[in-house]
């Protein structure tokens, strides 16, 4: 979990980097701050086909995506996963198989809900803490329940639309409104740890709203607040890895930096 924590973290951080050079020239929306929460839903769920939208570059990296592939699609290139034509928001490439959105904030959730009806297999749908407002998403949780779908809802809540609080947008809980439609549902922190025991126990259909922090801007590579949005320190002290941990980390950031290099 460790490892890939730190490879997602860092593959942002190159990117990051290659914003600020102007190497890459469109919308860029990093995972950093909120890279451990694929990483423990993987580790229950890992064939699960994903449907994501903005900020899910950890998701693919996680379940497999090409590193290669990904720095291209950014790039604009046609060896990118989407032939570098889905760009940052729309992250797609069906032999994970993980699948990108239009731009239209949540309208992966309905399609997602629609391919776990059909198929029968796993799936994941993530949105984030403003995408649940929006009014056909609220209706496929209540359809996926209804259907009794083999989905995971994964709200992955830092809190904020692009700038805007929770307390400012709504006065519930997307939790409650979930078990209202009668889905198996649970808060819990974004260390993977937690997620895994959490999805351990909700059987599916079911949204786990995980409360995290990004760590960029919404868009972006400018640091999106106070030193405690960086959560790898975190989660680094809290598995107690000393050397092993620091001799991985530099592995992991040589191997992302040779990567970004070669382009």
């Amino acid at each position: 979990m460790f490892e890939q924590i730190c490879y997602n973290r860092f593959f942002e951080f190159e990117v990051a980097k290659a914003i600020e050079e102007k190497r890459i020239q469109i919308p860029v929306y990093l995972s950093a701050g909120q890279e451990s929460i694929p990483v423990g839903v993987h580790s229950v769920y890992p064939d699960a086909a994903i449907f994501a939208q903005h900020r899910c570059h950890s998701w693919y990296l996680t379940y497999g995506g090409s590193p290669e592939k990904l720095r291209d699609e950014l790039l604009g290139l046609e060896t990118g996963c989407a032939k570098g034509m889905g760009g940052s928001a729309s992250i797609h490439d069906p032999d994970i198989p993980m699948f990108g959105h239009s731009g239209l904030m949540g309208d992966q959730v309905p399609i997602a809900v629609g391919y776990a009806l059909e198929s029968q297999k796993t799936t994941i749908a993530v949105i984030g803490d403003g995408a649940v407002e929006e009014d056909y998403v609220l209706a496929s949780l209540g359809f996926a329940a209804t259907k009794n779908c083999p989905i995971l809802f994964v709200v992955e809540d830092n809190n904020l639309a692009i700038l805007t609080e929770k307390k400012v947008r709504r006065s519930w809980s997307i939790v409650d409104v979930a078990k209202g439609f009668g889905l198996n549902s649970a808060h819990c922190s974004d260390d993977p740890t937690e997620i895994k025991h959490t999805l351990e126990i909700l059987k599916l259909p079911a949204l786990i709203n995980v409360h995290t922090h990004r760590h960029l801007w919404h868009a972006g590579s400018g640091n999106d607040g106070p030193p405690e949005f960086n959560r790898y320190e975190d989660i680094k002290s809290r598995y107690r890895l000393g050397f092993l941990g620091d001799e991985m980390e530099r592995n992991v950031i040589n191997e992302v930096r040779e990567l970004w290099q070669k382009q």
